[in-house]
């Protein structure tokens, strides 16, 4: 008799499983999948994109160890004979005005023959002169020759006209090192050597000025410029 009675169900329970009803066509229709699933990992970048990256780095790595190796010898030891015939020539007056016109003049000669050699041995060597240690070199040699320049219009106006030359030879040294970092070693060398002969130059008699502006930038100029044009190819 057990099977004809009607089977008990606890209250609140449903008649069906939730999933055994079937669903309605929205559902469907919202479960369907239109399209193959997307990868969630991300698509690996192409072959050559690695390759185009990898010889830029290459590059720049290159770029940033090479030296600046168009500091040009013999321009160099043309500068410094120019200076030792400034330092004769500065010596035939005792007036301190024509001093300081002669070694400025001297100084915008040395300017325009170290560009033009500078020039010169860049394309000889095949290297761009504004190429990333060109700019470096010229970054740093020019702060302490601009603060050169300013300084010795400050002094002329004061008046106190013996610190001229220690100031010269100190800071031309200065910038010389700092822009040798990015060149061959023997410019840092040069630099110093101008760094010594500027103290020198502060601490001597002031009558020893003009022997130590030619000692300073003739015989150094000639002597490093003629180991840089023959070691590193004029």
């Amino acid at each position: 008799m057990k099977h004809l009675l009607p089977r008990l169900r606890a209250p609140g329970t449903l008649p069906h499983k939730v999933l055994d009803k079937p669903s309605s066509p929205a559902y469907k229709a919202l479960m369907t999948c239109t399209g193959p699933a997307r990868s969630r990992r991300a698509r690996p970048a192409p072959l050559q994109t690695h390759a185009i990256d990898d010889l830029r780095f290459i590059r720049e790595t290159m770029e940033s160890a090479a030296s600046f190796t168009a500091v040009p010898g013999w321009g160099v030891v043309t500068m410094g004979i120019t200076a030792l015939a400034s330092a004769v020539i500065a010596s035939l007056r005792p007036q301190v005005v024509w001093w300081v016109g002669v070694w400025g003049l001297e100084a915008l000669c040395a300017f325009a023959v170290g560009a033009s050699a500078v020039f010169w041995k860049a394309r000889k060597v095949q290297m761009p002169l504004f190429s990333r240690p060109g700019r470096k070199f010229v970054l740093g040699l020019s702060p302490p020759i601009v603060a050169a320049a300013v300084l010795s219009m400050v002094i002329y106006r004061a008046g106190v006209f013996t610190l001229l030359p220690g100031v010269w030879l100190l800071l031309y040294g200065a910038g010389v090192v700092t822009a040798g970092a990015y060149s061959v070693k023997v410019v840092p060398i040069m630099g110093l050597c101008f760094m010594f002969a500027g103290i020198a130059a502060l601490l001597c008699p002031p009558a020893w000025a003009n022997a130590i502006m030619a000692a300073g930038f003739g015989g150094l100029h000639i002597l490093f410029g003629t180991i840089i044009a023959r070691r590193y190819g004029g």
